[in-house]
């Protein structure tokens, strides 16, 4: 995909880093239960499961919506339907799950956006990435000269990042919007003022009390809990404030958030909580920019694949598993097979010991992520993996021949919702947005949850005498496995879109999709609905109650330490076949995919 490959920015090398931090080691117990509802909180896992529900195959001639809500997913179709681009529509559907999934995603928080014009044959990408405060500093999350427990970092005032995904979206409708910035906000301030009706999720999840913060902070309390009662499925909650903020922004744009009154409310309820106060100030919110990126898109068999470059690990990270395993006949594969299961897991502990180690917001330090993703680099690590290799621990490799980085121990916990679009012109929108660990900082203000992104950093900036790339600087945006996805087939057209929340898990639940479509000729909704695997360089997780499951014993004879989990992806996507647009949804969650 010529047009798409000669547009990959290769940024000069750099080592202009970062000095001033101390090496201490940081509690990685990241457990949390709930005693009275019995649900634990797995490692590094951003939200408990739910249950799971029955989603079949969508199809449509016109266009198609798949997002985490079907309120949300209502809006988009009624914004395409009244003339608006896949741009349009992803901003009604991203205001609408700020009132109906407010845990997961929203104006507080940020997003990648991926956006593919089909008539000018181009991609685009938009980083509303958190950027952390100008007050930031190395040891920020240090307590009496100790790092904090993870567990504790993530409440309150110093997680949270200035917020970008409403200026990410506002940049991007200036140039692929059609209908005008107010009328997609009107279906959410409706809602918000009428009442919506609470999810059977959003019910568990706030019955689970995994969230200090929810029962901390008065405003969040009284929104999620009023008269100390948590909300309930079925009830209808309105969000009065909510539809107050939105109809400012809708009328005056962005600068209403990051330059007024508003910005203000936010800096000052950061700074003045009474958990973890932080430094975000209101200049912070002022000084805030979209990035424009140009989009990472590298040659997997036939097709080309797009996605964000850093400070999304998942672009880099995404690409090498399937690079990785392209010398295998995958195939000739059972896809729920031993086989499979041992080399897909051999190609993601690979390209997760990369990340670890050189993937951050590069551009902030200079440098360059191409050596990451250079073909004879990648094809030097693939002898490490075969069905005939035993599964080890994978080293991180030598992209960067000059230069040597410590591994980080970031914990990232995206509660997060992905968005795919396809509208009538065959432009399209991947988008992944979040708010960190469900329910964010804890921190509500004028009817939206704030962020808790800066989490995402590494604890430690120094580790074994190394520097961490991903090490909190101000100014600085932390690393996100937010994996946004487009693939290209080899005549330049659009072929799948595709993303998911769950965390660093992300990375394996779009990379092991993207295979079951192209690789075992899936439908769009049979690749997300297959029982999940992952490995991020520690254990090969294997979905409980699905054939991967029966895999533990083989795969431990084979070296895996093996983990029969939930695996809780949130995958939607939109595939195009012979003109025909199909929709997914994940089971795991509640979201739909529907066309016209």
């Amino acid at each position: 995909m010529k047009h798409i490959l000669a547009r990959k920015t290769l940024l000069l090398l750099g080592t202009s880093l970062f000095m001033g931090a101390c090496s201490l080691a940081s509690d990685k117990d990241t457990d949390q239960s709930a005693s009275q509802t019995k649900v634990v909180l797995e490692d590094r896992e951003p939200e408990a499961a739910t249950g799971r529900t029955n989603n079949t195959l969508s199809q449509s001639n016109q266009y198609m919506v798949a997002a985490a809500n079907p309120y949300a997913v209502a809006a988009g179709k009624k914004i395409i339907e009244q003339g608006g681009s896949a741009l349009d529509a992803a901003v009604a559907v991203q205001a609408m799950l700020t009132l109906v999934e407010p845990q997961s995603s929203g104006i507080g928080g940020g997003a990648f956006i991926m956006y593919w014009d089909n008539t000018a044959k181009k991609l685009y990408t938009f980083d509303g990435r958190e950027v952390a405060p100008q007050k930031a500093h190395a040891n920020m999350f240090f307590k009496d000269g100790k790092p904090m427990r993870w567990r504790d970092a993530v409440v309150g005032g110093t997680s949270v990042g200035v917020p970008g995904v409403l200026k990410a979206l506002e940049q991007a409708h200036q140039e692929f919007g059609v209908l005008p910035w107010d009328v997609l906000f009107a279906d959410t301030i409706k809602q918000s003022s009428e009442g919506f009706i609470v999810s059977p999720r959003l019910a568990k999840l706030i019955a689970y009390d995994l969230h200090p913060g929810v029962n901390a902070f008065p405003s969040t309390k009284e929104y999620f809990k009023p008269q100390g009662v948590g909300l309930a499925e079925g009830q209808v909650q309105k969000n009065e404030a909510l539809a107050a903020t939105l109809s400012k922004i809708a009328k005056k744009g962005t600068d209403v958030f990051y330059k007024g009154e508003l910005a203000q409310k936010m800096a000052q309820a950061v700074q003045t909580v009474s958990i973890n106060p932080g430094t975000l100030s209101s200049d912070d919110f002022a000084n805030y920019e979209a990035i424009k990126r140009e989009p990472m898109c590298n040659p997997y068999r036939v097709y080309t694949v797009c996605s964000m470059a850093p400070p999304s690990s998942g672009g880099v990270t995404t690409y090498q598993i399937l690079k990785l395993l392209e010398g295998v006949d995958i195939a000739s594969l059972s896809p729920f097979g031993e086989e499979f299961a041992h080399v897909f897991s051999q190609a993601s502990a690979l390209a997760f010991a990369d990340r670890a180690h050189y993937v951050a917001d590069l551009s902030f330090l200079g440098i360059s992520a191409m050596p990451l993703v250079n073909e004879n680099y990648i094809a030097s690590r693939a002898n490490k993996v075969g069905v005939d290799i035993p599964y080890t621990k994978a080293e991180a490799g030598m992209p960067y021949e000059q230069l040597s980085f410590a591994k980080d121990n970031a914990f990232e916990l995206d509660s997060t919702s992905h968005i795919s679009i396809v509208d009538k012109q065959g432009n399209a929108v991947s988008m992944t947005a979040s708010i960190e660990f469900m329910f964010g900082s804890g921190i509500m203000v004028e009817g939206f949850l704030l962020n808790n992104q800066l989490t995402d950093f590494s604890i430690n900036p120094m580790r074994d005498g190394k520097q961490v790339l991903n090490a909190v600087q101000a100014n600085k945006r932390p690393r996100s496995s937010m994996s946004p996805t487009m693939v290209f087939d080899q005549n330049d057209d659009l072929r799948l879109v595709v993303g998911s929340p769950g965390g660093s898990r992300i990375i394996n639940y779009v990379a092991h999709t993207i295979i079951n479509v192209l690789d075992f000729d899936m439908d769009i909704q049979a690749a997300i609905s297959a029982p999940r695997i992952t490995n991020r360089n520690d254990v090969t997780s294997l979905e409980k109650g699905t054939a991967f499951a029966e895999l533990k014993a083989a795969l431990e004879n084979k070296g895996h330490k093996v983990r029969v989990s939930d695996l809780n992806s949130g995958l939607h996507g939109v595939e195009i076949k012979n003109g025909i647009l199909l929709g997914g949804a994940d089971p795991r969650r509640e979201g739909v995919a529907q066309g016209q």
